[in-house]
């Protein structure tokens, strides 16, 4: 007796309905795996300068993919999910976890800085934080006329004695108020976009180094042509000098920790505050008027190394769309 045996020969390895959840796992993974890239290498072209402010948000999306994946048990598509995952995470998830600081013993330093809107913003709100928390140095953007007579109004001068101001119609305007004398001020235009002017100056806390403070406003990356705006503001801004004079710069940079221009700046010698006590994912700027869109972290206080970050609040200013950020510091003692 004969037995025959038929071999199939042309039986597909895989089948449609596999194919298509491996389509589908890549389609889902694809569009994080090139954010990833594009943060990791710093690449900014055209609109991805807006997008990538919203980096936290993706990294936080980022486990879908990597879920799907493995539940369709693709694994090429997981083992691509789970490191775009873990860069993105690593990336973001230090700005919630805080690092250590600096053992210093000199004198604290409050630092208070608002985008007042081209004015919009309430002025009481921000006498009122100046006079809760002892503020030591106010930084404005967007300063305008009407908003230091205001604050005059308000009693700010009784508290912040000292100024350098730059009063503007519209947003082109800045201040800077201290409780301490100020020395070696000035106003320094940005050349970019709109032109946003700095105020700046020098003071010296008792027990302390001299520290040069300057209110930040690079141009906006608003649309596509602004972009080499922004990149040529953020570039000329003050850099640290981690062997010279104590320096902060407080302010609305246009940028979260996501661009590499601020990153840039930051390798000088700076330290983000917020991100230094794990506050670095509280939203500063947004939503968008009225637009359902999520706040994302561009108002910063950037601090030499050398000074030590207590902590770090946000608190809105009804009438402005940004909310303004108070970073308690501790100097190096003189």
């Amino acid at each position: 007796m004969v037995t025959r045996v038929t071999i199939e020969t042309d039986r597909p390895l895989t089948t449609p309905r596999q194919s298509r959840r491996t389509a589908l796992c890549w389609i889902a993974v694809a569009p994080g795996a090139g954010w990833a890239l594009a943060r990791l290498v710093g690449v900014e072209p055209g609109p991805l300068v807006q997008l990538l402010a919203f980096t936290p948000y993706v990294a936080a999306g980022s486990l879908v993919p990597l879920l799907l994946a493995l539940a369709l048990r693709r694994r090429w598509p997981a083992v691509v999910a789970a490191g775009t995952a873990l860069a993105l995470l690593a990336v973001v998830a230090p700005r919630a976890l805080g690092s250590p600081q600096p053992a210093t013993t000199g004198p604290t330093l409050r630092v208070l800085t608002a985008n007042v809107l081209a004015g919009a913003g309430d002025a009481r709100t921000l006498v009122d934080l100046v006079r809760a928390h002892r503020v030591d140095v106010l930084a404005l953007q967007e300063f305008t006329p009407d908003t230091q007579a205001d604050l005059d109004r308000l009693g700010l001068a009784g508290l912040l004695p000292h100024r350098r101001t730059n009063p503007q119609v519209g947003t082109v305007g800045s201040a800077l108020y201290t409780r301490l004398p100020i020395s070696a001020d000035g106003v320094r235009h940005n050349r970019g976009g709109w032109g946003f002017s700095q105020a700046y100056g020098t003071v010296t806390p008792p027990g302390a180094p001299p520290v040069r403070v300057e209110s930040v406003h690079p141009a906006a990356p608003y649309a596509l042509d602004q972009n080499g705006h922004w990149r040529a503001d953020l570039a000329t801004q003050p850099p640290a000098t981690p062997d010279g004079p104590l320096g902060i710069l407080a302010g609305d940079f246009n940028a979260t920790l996501d661009h590499a221009p601020l990153r840039t700046l930051l390798d000088t010698g700076y330290v983000d505050a917020a991100a230094a006590v794990g506050a670095g994912l509280t939203g500063t700027w947004g939503p968008y008027d009225g637009d359902p869109i999520p706040p994302v972290v561009i108002d910063h206080v950037l601090v030499d190394r050398r000074i030590a970050v207590r902590s770090v609040a946000v608190h809105p200013v009804p009438g402005s769309d940004h909310r303004a950020v108070l970073a308690e510091l501790r100097l190096p003692a003189a």
